[in-house]
């Protein structure tokens, strides 16, 4: 879990980006791992990875030759080995430079946010040194490249809405179901919400006793009802919030069941959601 002084920077960040400050201390945590340094030559350095397949292609020939030989560059992803350590992965960055430099930063993920250089341009850098240098300027520089990635990709909406689904294919890719990255950032934000001392998930429910569910819940009540409307066929990410996006899925799902249009997940939704979804 991320310390106390990097929670205080990143609340501070998110609060002045209007994004809930548990949802994007979840995405700094799974990122990182709630690793926000390292100690490299005696000063706290963001954690890198070399990517030695960017490195091939960002190098020229000579450059490429001298770099495959040192074993610095491959054509191949994943065909440079990434040292252990931090110390390590900072020592092969070192190796990379004394044959291009520019290159070499290009060819990193940066920081918490675990950001490639070679997005300096994209991002709006003036290059790819006021990039490093920022995200070398401490925990708040790390979230600030997080942050502009995630505006760029058009991502802030997500986060926002805490949709992990759409957040994780937008920022890991494609293949994120596979490392369950939605269901890491929901767990996650489950937990910094807690310690925030934000509210539980409340269980309410009629004089019959069955369960409403409405905007501001949370838990695996919620998680449940989300998965129901999932068989539904209604795209949502299911991440036990009941926020706008659930809302407007249950608002939906009424209208097309000829239900009292609410947006209260009561008794008569659970029941039509039961008949539609049985035996799917």
């Amino acid at each position: 879990m991320l310390s106390e002084d990097n929670r205080n920077e990143i609340i501070k960040l998110a609060k002045e980006k209007g994004i809930p400050a548990a949802a994007l201390l979840a995405v700094c945590d799974v990122e990182s791992g709630g690793k926000v340094f390292s100690k490299v030559k005696g000063r706290d350095e963001p954690l890198i990875r070399f990517e030695g397949h960017y490195f091939y292609r960002l190098l020229g020939a000579a450059k490429r030759n001298n770099a495959v030989v040192q074993g610095l560059a491959s054509r191949k992803a994943g065909g440079v080995k990434n040292p252990r350590t931090q110390a390590g992965r900072w020592n092969l960055l070192a190796r990379a430079s004394e044959i291009d430099r520019d290159a070499a930063l290009q060819s990193c993920s940066w920081g918490i946010g675990q950001v490639m250089g070679a997005h300096w341009r994209w991002l709006d850098y003036a290059s790819v040194d006021a990039m490093v240098v920022e995200v070398r300027s401490g925990v708040t520089g790390q979230v600030q490249l997080m942050l502009k990635f995630i505006e760029k990709a058009g991502l802030i909406s997500a986060i926002r809405n805490k949709d992990w689904r759409v957040f994780a294919r937008g920022y890991n890719g494609p293949s994120y179901a596979k490392n369950d990255y939605d269901r890491k950032l929901a767990k996650a934000f489950d937990r910094y919400n807690q310690l925030l001392g934000n509210k539980p998930a409340r269980r309410r429910a009629n004089k019959n006793g069955l369960v409403m569910l409405q905007y501001g819940d949370r838990g695996d009540l919620v998680r449940d009802l989300q998965m129901k409307l999932q068989a539904y066929g209604v795209a949502i990410a299911v991440d036990g919030d009941f926020g706008p996006v659930t809302k407007r899925a249950v608002t939906v799902f009424q209208r097309n069941n000829g239900l009292l249009i609410d947006g209260i997940a009561g008794p008569q939704t659970f029941l039509a959601l039961e008949r539609v979804t049985k035996g799917i």
